[in-house]
């Protein structure tokens, strides 16, 4: 069956840009189509029993949201093998984008949580078409020196003309026309000081500044940061807001996990004030580095090396005092697409913070977690998510969470 092409009808948005369709009662997961249409598929996986999956070809009724693909690289009339990955939500108007994003959210929350919310995705600064906004971004080499982004779905290299959804600086220096040698990977970034830069192959690592309001971050180029060139300033006020200031005490023994540079540990500092106490932590020991330059405006800031799911185990055996500045705490979570998981949860639920605000780039993950919190006594109170990924069916939720 791999290899042939059938009609499908979409009927509804899955996590990970896909569209749900049935072909004699099989669920078969397409590509490149969005709900409501009706497309010419081609089966590319049929090693499953329950499932298959497809990629379209040909699109027969389209929908009234679909456009022009903002990456002609990555359209629809090109063979799937040939498109560019890295857009795939890009033939549908960004509006309908984020209530596909939405959709999927609210599904998560509802089917793993048994929580029935309301989802708004809000939109960043940027232009209308959601283009403009990638201030990094990895392109590869392959044999013969060819730089592009992967295929679609897979590790080939595409060749392009174009990256639509990078901004200026970075479209400018990207050596989309050059031949490299000796190195797998092309890093190319635009920090928010200091200029666009390349990264060829494994470099050693060098300082850039990354600016967030009047706020400036030392983050190694290869490091992580934000992508998104406004995603900085959003989070940071998402997770002000989200921080209930009834429950918030700047004495307690406040975290920041999965903490990076210090990027919400500040948020959290600018937010309370220089007496704040919070404790980073982070498995990067050159972000940790970072983080503690980039936090010395707070006395009571610390940052930790070390991996958060050891480092959580730790606060089981913390004295009578450290205990109960821990229960006062409130805890910033940002963990990776995988989510916290379990064992983290139960360490912290073990020591009754009083609130949680849970940063969360796969919302399949993020309604897993609050379902454990949930069965660990801790209710989502809050709830906001935001467009950090337009034209990509990603999106980034922040969730509060407070003690029942």
């Amino acid at each position: 069956m791999a290899g042939r092409e059938v009609e499908l009808e979409a009927t509804k948005i899955a996590h990970g840009g896909i569209s749900v369709a049935r072909l004699d009662g099989r669920v078969v997961f397409v590509s490149d189509t969005i709900p409501g249409e009706r497309v010419v598929a081609r089966i590319t996986d049929d090693s499953k029993p329950s499932f298959w999956r497809a990629e379209t070809v040909r699109v027969l009724e389209p929908s009234v949201h679909r456009q022009a693909h903002v990456w002609p690289e990555a359209a629809v009339d090109r063979d799937p093998d040939e498109r560019a990955g890295g857009a795939e939500f890009g033939h549908i108007e960004l509006d309908h984008q984020r209530a596909l994003k939405a959709e999927v959210l609210a599904e998560a929350l509802q089917r793993m949580a048994g929580l029935e919310r309301s989802v708004e995705v809000e939109s960043l600064p940027g232009p209308a078409d959601g283009t403009a906004w990638r201030t990094r971004v990895r392109l590869h080499v392959d044999q013969d020196g060819t730089v592009g982004p992967y295929a679609a779905r897979s590790h080939r290299v595409i060749p392009v003309e174009s990256l639509p959804l990078a901004t200026q600086a970075v479209r400018e220096i990207a050596p989309l026309r050059e031949k490299i040698t000796g190195a797998e990977t092309v890093d190319v970034l635009a920090p928010s000081s200091g200029g666009a830069r390349l990264i060829v192959g494994r470099q050693t690592p060098s300082q850039v500044r990354e600016r967030v309001g009047a706020r400036e971050f030392r983050v190694d180029d290869s490091g992580f940061w934000q992508v998104h060139e406004g995603a900085a300033v959003a989070l940071t006020e998402a997770v002000q807001t989200a921080i209930d200031p009834a429950l918030f005490d700047p004495r307690a023994a406040n975290l920041d996990l999965y903490g990076g540079v210090g990027l919400l540990a500040a948020a959290v500092g600018d937010k309370f004030g220089r007496t704040v106490r919070i404790t980073t932590v982070e498995s990067d020991a050159r972000a940790t580095e970072h983080a503690a330059e980039n936090l010395a405006d707070w006395l009571g800031a610390t940052a930790v090396t070390a991996r958060v799911e050891h480092w959580v185990r730790s606060l089981a055996t913390a004295q009578a005092g450290e205990r109960a500045r821990l229960a006062a705490a409130t805890v910033v979570l940002d963990p990776p697409r995988a989510g916290a998981g379990r064992a983290v949860l139960e360490a912290l639920a073990a020591v009754h913070p009083a609130q949680l605000v849970y940063v969360a780039c796969d919302p399949i993950a993020f309604a897993r977690d609050v379902a454990t919190l949930s069965g660990l006594g801790y209710r989502l109170e809050g709830l906001r998510a935001l467009d950090l990924f337009p034209n990509t069916h990603h999106v980034e939720a922040i969730g509060t969470l407070v003690r029942v």
